[in-house]
């Protein structure tokens, strides 16, 4: 059964994510699925495909769970390339914006004596 091309692996073959992601035993950056990746940069001209693809991708922040998605990668090959890319400050990581669940209370107070004062 032969596989189907796929942008980040276009040959189909399990052998280029090795190359891709290179050994198992490096060291990686701490992200998860949810860290948001922002490119500092356009793509250099060392970049490999998937850096560049990267690179393009990340002009507005998304998530590593985005990245892999797009680029029909792993995460884990996801994440070598990102900690390669981090080390070279060609992109940059944060964590999600969380929002309360709960509104300021303080906030809610001024607003409402804000309205009766109307």
């Amino acid at each position: 059964m032969e596989r189907a091309p796929v942008p980040g692996n276009p040959t189909g073959n399990p052998e280029r994510l090795f190359v891709i992601g290179g050994e198992a035993g490096g060291e990686r950056a701490d992200i998860d699925l949810v860290t948001l990746i922002v490119a500092r940069t356009e793509p250099p001209a060392s970049a490999t495909p998937e850096q560049a693809a990267l690179l393009r991708l990340c002009v507005a922040p998304l998530s590593v769970a985005e990245l892999s998605a797009y680029l029909s990668l792993p995460f884990s090959v996801v994440t070598v390339l990102l900690t390669e890319m981090l080390a070279a400050e060609l992109v940059q990581a944060r964590a999600p914006i969380v929002r309360q669940k709960v509104a300021d209370r303080s906030l809610l107070e001024a607003v409402m004596h804000g309205l009766q004062r109307l």
